[in-house]
């Protein structure tokens, strides 16, 4: 016989955007006969709407109604205890129930009953039974015309984002749920740095337009910054300040991630007709039960919140103390720090030779970054680089790093004070970037550089998480010239069939497996048969963190090729390097 929707639309195909409304759609259904509420939900669930709630007890409609605010309706009008026409009059009393549309199911022929209905605000009638073709027809009109009456009521018409009203009644459900659930929420008031000045300079219509491209650039960064949750809350509130509800079990952590991620939406320039310039903006964050319990108390503790990070100077995350645990204040803090560091130039690479094991000389140098702040102090890489790669901060981060790496690789191709070859190393996110080896070209050409002078170290997981995907890039980056390397091989889950497939040049043992080395039985197993799969390979193999000669004279007694580590120098400015190579020849 098919779907209903198959017998009253004869094999007419269902827009992209029906299946979409019908799958996210949350319908209710207040019935005092099981029978028909099962009849209903099976029909409803035959054309493909997946939120269905089905209610028989009517005394508890309109607190589950309150709690759910379903987008339909359906009502039986006939019910003991509670009528639907008292449910339907208690709804249109209620200013946040009274926009549910409501599609009455009844059996009653009376004019005056149908009639009391549609005085009360009723959307549809539907005659029992309920025939299904019907059903389905006039539940799909209903909907169409709740999403446009919607986009009026609470789109925001320049950024197609939900407006201010829709974020107060969505942000209110969803910390009724919360509470409900025993969970917290995180809130974000973020504004444009000093947006007034650039609209009155510039123009309102170029505010307009930054405004636009900000929201889109913003909607994507929240989307990357939550994969795989749910989906975060975004709106424009009022003028040049938007506004994001986090919900989860560490909204803390979440805020601090999401923050820096909306921080990174205004790191690239704007380019608007013929004009470019960059812009920032600041968040302030908020959290439940600590900062408020409702939507405007959360609102303006984030506002506050919001202000303390414009009086930082702005580019910042702000946030009220009380509600962070010591962890997620010192990200907040370091990530803040962080960006501002390499807008201020306080990073720079130093560089740890590397030695080839059997001609005792230096051979080339891996770039690593070294934060020296002038508040915080030194700031180690096991500090800041986790943070880095929790925000968006990684990625600013690792292209400062190529580009540093890369001049300095020209000056001494140009001045040979130092090591010819330099190794830099690249970030997961950085290597899942679809512009990652364009990118590299550009790097290139920029300093005038040949590849072969560099090498690229990535992460087995980084390799291993798109395993095609990253044969191809591999393939790209050795056109170049470069040579790769496989970092900390052996902390993350390679296997030899896996590896044969990579256009990879060399292992480095993580220094792990090394320092244990020659007394642990363990850490002696693992790195001869890391060194015997390299060499099967045909790939070099270097060994990080060598620190006694007992460990070096191991390594070379079994065939590694070159190291790393404390015993020959620690990473150094590329100024000390002169007086190195002369120590060191």
């Amino acid at each position: 016989m098919g779907t209903a929707h198959e017998r009253f639309c004869a094999g007419a195909m269902v827009s992209e955007t029906e299946i979409e409304r019908r799958k996210s759609a949350t319908i209710m259904m207040v019935d005092d006969e099981p029978t028909t509420l099962d009849v209903v939900e099976m029909l409803l669930r035959d054309e493909g709407y997946e939120r269905i709630l089905s209610l028989a007890d009517s005394t508890q409609a309109l607190d589950v109604i309150d709690r759910e605010r379903p987008d339909v309706l359906l009502l039986d009008l006939l019910m003991p205890e509670v009528g639907g026409l008292d449910i339907l009059r208690s709804m249109r009393a209620a200013e946040e129930l009274d926009r549910i549309p409501v599609i009455v199911l009844t059996s009653s022929s009376d004019p005056e009953t149908k009639l009391e209905a549609l005085g009360l605000g009723a959307t549809d009638f539907l005659s029992k039974p309920v025939d299904a073709s019907e059903l389905i027809l006039r539940l799909r009109n209903t909907l169409s015309a709740k999403a446009y009456l919607d986009r009026l009521a609470y789109t925001d018409e320049l950024t197609g984002l939900p407006n201010r009203s829709a974020f107060i009644e969505r942000v209110d459900l969803a910390l009724r749920r919360a509470r409900l659930e025993g969970s917290r929420c995180a809130l974000l008031r973020i504004d444009i740095d000093r947006f007034k000045h650039i609209s009155d300079t510039l123009g309102h219509g170029f505010g307009e337009a930054l405004l636009k491209t900000f929201a889109d650039r913003l909607t994507k960064r929240v989307a990357e910054a939550a994969p795989g949750r749910r989906s975060p809350l975004l709106s424009r509130v009022l003028g040049e300040q938007f506004a994001l509800l986090i919900p989860g079990p560490d909204p803390a952590d979440a805020a601090s991630r999401t923050g820096h991620h909306v921080l990174d939406a205004l790191s690239d320039p704007f380019v608007l007709g013929e004009k470019e310039f960059f812009a920032s903006c600041s968040v302030g964050i908020a959290l439940t039960p600590d900062d408020g319990e409702d939507v405007e108390s959360l609102l303006a503790s984030a506002g506050m919140a919001l202000s303390q990070a414009k009086r930082a100077g702005g580019d910042a995350l702000g946030f009220c103390d009380d509600s962070l645990t010591a962890r997620s204040r010192e990200r907040l803090l370091l990530g803040n720090q962080l960006r501002k560091a390499l807008d201020r130039g306080d990073l720079e690479l130093h560089y740890q030779p590397t030695i080839d094991l059997r001609t005792g000389r230096v051979v080339g140098a891996e770039a690593l970054a070294r934060w020296q702040d002038p508040e915080l102090g030194e700031v180690t890489p096991n500090r800041f680089i986790p943070i880095a790669e929790e925000t968006a901060v990684i990625d600013r981060l690792g292209e400062w790093a190529l580009d540093a790496a890369f001049r300095q690789c020209k000056a001494w191709q140009e001045n040979p004070t130092g090591p010819l070859s330099i190794a830099v190393n690249v970030s997961n996110t950085q290597f899942r970037s679809a512009e990652f080896v364009a990118r590299i070209r550009e790097a290139l050409e920029k300093h005038d550089l040949d590849g072969r002078w560099l090498v690229l170290e990535l992460t087995e997981s980084a390799i291993m998480e798109d395993p095609d995907q990253a044969a191809e890039m591999l393939l790209a980056i050795k056109d170049l010239g470069m040579r790769i390397s496989i970092d900390d091989f052996g902390t993350g889950y390679s296997s030899l069939s896996a590896l044969k497939r990579f256009a990879i040049d060399e292992l480095k043992i993580d220094r792990s497996f090394v320092m244990g080395l020659p007394q642990d039985t363990e850490s002696v197993a693992i790195v001869r048969a890391m060194i015997a799969l390299a060499q099967g390979l045909g790939l070099e193999v270097v060994a990080e963190g060598v620190e006694t000669e007992e460990q070096l004279a191991f390594l070379k007694r079994h065939g590694c090729h070159r190291y790393q580590g404390f015993l020959c120098s620690k990473a150094i400015p590329a100024s000390e390097w002169p007086a190195f190579l002369a120590t060191f020849e």
